[in-house]
């Protein structure tokens, strides 16, 4: 209810081109919805007379979103590229991005899955048939994995059994009703359905994965997206960030 609500507010705001005072938008990736969630009201129960409406999705749809004139305050990306793009479009200043958690990449399996799969390579097996990965184009967790699979020489061999993804819930989603055989998603994702998806494996990267939060350029409220921002970057709000599996950047 709160999401279909947060939407709600987001598509109000877009009609009219406007927000009121206290009241911000914050445009964050897919990855982030639980915690995300419960930062919103923490800070809401903090400040008095603020409103946080969120917008979840892919780093990159939530760009395109931006670009075409959507009002946001706060824009948090799962991934340093997207927010590059951001200070290129000038979305954002440079001087506003921040990192504020870190996460890893995992290849997780239903927890009933067969066949037995512990490291890339497996995923060459006859017996995979079916891999949820993030679209590469707008997903960070695609772009993270095909790194991973180029890099081991693996994804022209695992690109015919890919099920694209618009986000990391969806992998997660496939991987939990057990439509595919496997998916990649973050650490985070893996451990919110613990009954249903079993993590294979640690998927090694030459890179870290931080996430970037700033303040959007044209902010309506630019005075409460810093204050929010402040929050996150705050010691309860990295506490609630620890709690579902993020690590301090």
């Amino acid at each position: 209810m709160r999401r279909a609500s947060a939407v709600i507010a987001v598509v109000a705001l877009m009609a009219t081109g406007v927000s009121h005072a206290g009241e911000i938008v914050v445009s964050a990736a897919a990855s982030l919805t639980n915690a995300f969630k419960d930062i919103a009201q923490a800070y809401e129960a903090q400040h008095a007379g603020s409103k946080v409406s969120l917008n979840f999705g892919a780093s990159g749809a939530l760009l395109q979103q931006m670009a075409k004139g959507a009002p946001v305050d706060v824009f948090a990306s799962a991934d340093q590229e997207t927010m590059d793009q951001a200070v290129k479009q000038n979305l954002v200043q440079a001087r506003d991005r921040q990192d504020f958690v870190r996460n890893s990449l995992v290849l997780i399996v239903p927890a009933d899955g067969k066949p037995a799969i512990g490291k890339l390579g497996d995923l060459t097996q006859a017996e995979v048939k079916r891999i949820a990965i993030g679209n590469p184009a707008s997903v960070p967790v695609g772009r993270y994995t095909r790194q991973a699979l180029e890099t081991a020489r693996l994804w022209r061999a695992v690109e015919p059994k890919m099920i694209g993804t618009q986000n990391v819930r969806q992998s997660l989603d496939y991987v939990a009703r057990g439509e595919v055989d496997a998916g990649f998603v973050y650490m985070t994702d893996a451990a919110l359905m613990k009954d249903k998806v079993r993590v294979a494996f640690d998927v090694p990267l030459d890179t870290e994965i931080r996430y970037p939060i700033a303040k959007a350029a044209n902010s309506a409220n630019a005075a409460e997206a810093s204050r929010f921002i402040a929050f996150v970057l705050s010691p309860p709000s990295q506490a609630i960030l620890g709690k579902y599996g993020f690590r301090k950047p």
